[in-house]
């Protein structure tokens, strides 16, 4: 069964990287904008019959979400045997409730949007609160990859004793999987949020840990306010500067420069950024795998 990965609106060595993975033929995807900004798109391979996966982060969705609905609906009508999708980051997982009359549930409207498009998706962490699994809104289907055994790794990488802390109570699922094979101590803080970027963060308290290097660990930097809380604390109780790590490294506005005054940043390459240092990739490949061989050999 061949294989062949296009790849939308990702760095070609991202590309290149996870192709070689996967084993797949890296296909070329021509694509521009036409003056009133309708996009052309071409393909320059033949998919019929074969298995065809997209590359794609859908940070940042709105340029990529049109293309990667087009292609994927012009592969079908090709005749490839399945369609999937790899996308480190997936969007529009934070609107799962409406708060208030009138709220748009974005997150089960754009599932339906990629669902009826794709046979499977595969995706890094998602940010699933309130849902069980991804599965509760997409139809088609998907593999929600962890990504707490390649920053355990890097943790022991570092070959320091450190005490890992999640910044909010969301945040427990990431670093509880993150310490535990690790036997690594860790706790988990308080959050009140107010608004966006207006967080109230709880008391931190490592007297029982003066010897370790304090790690601040979530799935999404954002705004950075929700990290700040708990780094802003540490200076007074720890002689040690923290790691910062966050899953998805989004650092909206000044959120990167205000973290790093307080620690040393790193992310998964989920997103591309200079902090980037664990790799999640070879995550992602294994996973493609396991979705669609199944299927591809049924």
């Amino acid at each position: 069964m061949t294989a062949i990965l296009f790849n939308i609106g990702q760095a070609p060595a991202d590309a290149k990287h996870l192709a070689d993975l996967l084993g797949a033929e890296l296909g070329e995807l021509e694509q521009r904008q036409f003056p009133d900004q309708e996009h052309y798109l071409r393909l320059h391979q033949e998919v019929s019959g074969k298995e065809v996966i997209f590359f794609c982060s859908l940070f940042l969705p709105e340029a990529k979400l049109l293309p990667l609905l087009f292609l994927a609906a012009h592969c079908r009508s090709q005749g490839a045997r399945q369609v999937g999708l790899i996308t480190p980051y997936l969007s529009y997982m934070r609107q799962d409730q409406a708060f208030n009359p009138g709220e748009v549930v974005t997150s089960r409207s754009f599932a339906n949007l990629l669902s009826a498009h794709l046979d499977y998706l595969v995706t890094l962490d998602p940010h699933l609160h309130r849902y069980p699994c991804l599965s509760e809104i997409y139809q088609c289907r998907t593999q929600a990859v962890a990504a707490a055994p390649a920053i355990s790794a890097w943790l022991a990488q570092q070959q320091q004793d450190f005490i890992l802390i999640g910044p909010d109570q969301e945040s427990q699922q990431w670093v509880e999987a993150v310490a535990t094979p690790l036997q690594m101590p860790w706790l988990v803080l308080h959050k009140d949020r107010y608004g966006d970027r207006d967080v109230r963060i709880s008391q931190l308290n490592l007297q029982d840990y003066p010897h370790h290097r304090p790690v601040v660990l979530d799935d999404i930097i954002s705004s950075g306010k929700t990290m700040l809380g708990a780094l802003e604390q540490i200076p007074a109780q720890s002689q040690h500067r923290p790691l910062c790590i966050g899953i998805h490294g989004v650092f909206a506005d000044h959120a990167y420069a205000e973290l790093s005054t307080l620690a040393q940043v790193i992310t998964c390459n989920s997103l591309p950024h200079p902090s980037n240092q664990i790799d999640i990739y070879p995550l992602l490949a294994e996973a493609t795998r396991q979705c669609w061989l199944p299927h591809a050999l049924g």
